[in-house]
């Protein structure tokens, strides 16, 4: 079997290219992806539209890191990771720092702890826990936390919070349209069977009719 053919700019497959839904936005920090090779090939990542969003953004996949190299020797004073810890800053402490660096950790949790565990220099950073009431929208994952987001969510909410005169929502465009594109390749009925209960608790305007007008 003929593996399908992929944009060479979104890296989506043609006939659920994301081109035209991609927005770039420019933010006061560079956005730092760290990314379990796990997650990196799973097919439904935002992380690559996260990528492809926000200007001067680095996606890094691997397990360990080294901090000199990918932050500079200063990495201690520039660098902010978001994460929830104890003495998190709260959002006035975070801007006045004037932090280079804002650094994201992509994985399930059970990666992300793992990540941290074999990354010891993340746990000195300051870290910085995002404040957010929305659901989350990636109804086409589980998360094991009410309170899950996907890396791209958090990364919005995260600069919403950090640059307060923009907002960076519009990023999410390219995002809802591609679970649309999922929810439609496998079927409204599938969907609504096995994602139900997350359908009933966020607020996605998921166009049905459209959904169901493209079914076959």
């Amino acid at each position: 079997m003929s593996k399908r053919r992929l944009c060479p700019h979104c890296e989506r497959p043609i006939k659920t290219c994301l081109c035209n839904e991609i927005v770039q936005m420019t933010c006061g920090y560079q956005l730092i992806i760290l990314q379990d090779p796990k997650e990196a090939k799973h097919a439904l990542s935002s992380t690559p539209l996260l990528e492809k969003s926000i200007l001067n953004a680095k996606r890094m996949v691997g397990e360990i890191f080294d901090p000199v190299e990918l932050l500079g020797e200063d990495w201690q004073a520039t660098s902010l990771l978001v994460f929830p810890q104890k003495n998190s800053l709260n959002q006035q402490q975070a801007i006045e720092y004037d932090f280079k660096h804002l650094i994201l950790l992509d994985g399930t949790w059970r990666k992300v702890a793992r990540m941290i565990h074999l990354n010891p220099w993340l746990s000195e950073l300051p870290s910085f826990s995002i404040d957010n009431t929305k659901a989350s929208q990636y109804l086409i994952r589980k998360s094991p936390r009410e309170d899950g987001l996907s890396t791209i969510e958090a990364a919005v909410a995260v600069l919403n919070q950090l640059h307060g005169n923009t907002s960076f929502d519009p990023i999410l465009g390219a995002f809802n349209k591609m679970i649309e594109f999922q929810i439609q390749a496998m079927g409204l009925e599938t969907f609504e069977n096995n994602y139900q209960e997350r359908h009933q608790k966020n607020s996605l305007a998921i166009n049905h009719d459209n959904i169901r007008s493209n079914q076959p």
